[in-house]
């Protein structure tokens, strides 16, 4: 990252359309780092991305390792929404807060200040990633409760949830360890799901709706 880190940072700091060549370098990052910590990864379900198309991506989040996983899957530039505790690593703070919208968790002010740039980026037709479980899930749950800020938002803006089940990384990298262990990460993508219209109830079933595809799409592969 040392190495890579101004060809990610500049491109995107010269043009919105530097992004592509930030990504370029982010995923030789991420992939090199993968080669040499033995990380393989298998992706299926690509064919329900569309490339025109922004999206809203949420998936299960149980590593650090998560932070790798999300270039090398989803063939788009986007925003992830991050906690503001990653924005203090030296190095890795600085060039990922270029692709990340930092909240605080603890601040209400915070997490609505992310939310108002989350719809400026959605606004100009680029796509999106979030954990709606909010932290690490180190649970024997295979889902923690959602917050529903990202469906709110999917409902506002009429931009649809793509759901991407990520099994693996926690045993590659356990939370609250700093060792890796060579393995596979295995990320499915699904159909995704439009939002329904404004409706007093439309939030929480359709975040109900999105949390159940999730888990369905753990269970179902977490058996393969």
């Amino acid at each position: 990252m040392i190495l890579l880190g101004l060809f990610m940072v500049i491109p995107s700091l010269i043009s919105e359309r530097g992004d592509r060549i930030s990504f370029f370098f982010i995923r030789l990052w991420a992939g090199t780092w993968s080669f040499l910590s033995g990380i393989r990864y298998q992706v299926e379900g690509l064919e329900y991305v569309d490339h025109t198309q922004p999206y809203i991506f949420i998936f299960n989040h149980r590593s650090f390792v998560d932070a790798p996983v999300i270039p090398m899957a989803i063939p788009q530039t986007l925003k992830a929404l991050g906690k503001m505790e990653l924005s203090k690593i030296p190095v890795f703070g600085w060039i990922v807060g270029r692709f990340a919208i930092w909240v605080d968790r603890t601040s209400t002010e915070s997490r609505r200040k992310s939310l108002e740039k989350l719809v400026e980026l959605l606004s100009k037709g680029k796509s999106a990633v979030v954990a709606p479980e909010g932290t690490r899930n180190d649970s024997s749950e295979t889902l923690l409760p959602f917050h529903k800020g990202a469906f709110r938002l999917s409902i506002e803006s009429q931009i649809p949830i793509l759901p991407m089940a990520v099994i693996g990384a926690d045993r590659i990298m356990k939370r609250g360890s700093i060792l890796l262990r060579p393995g596979k990460i295995r990320i499915y993508f699904s159909e995704a799901l439009q939002p329904p219209h404004p409706s007093p109830t439309a939030v929480d079933e359709y975040t109900a709706k999105c949390r159940n595809r999730l888990e369905a799409m753990l269970l179902a592969h977490e058996e393969d």
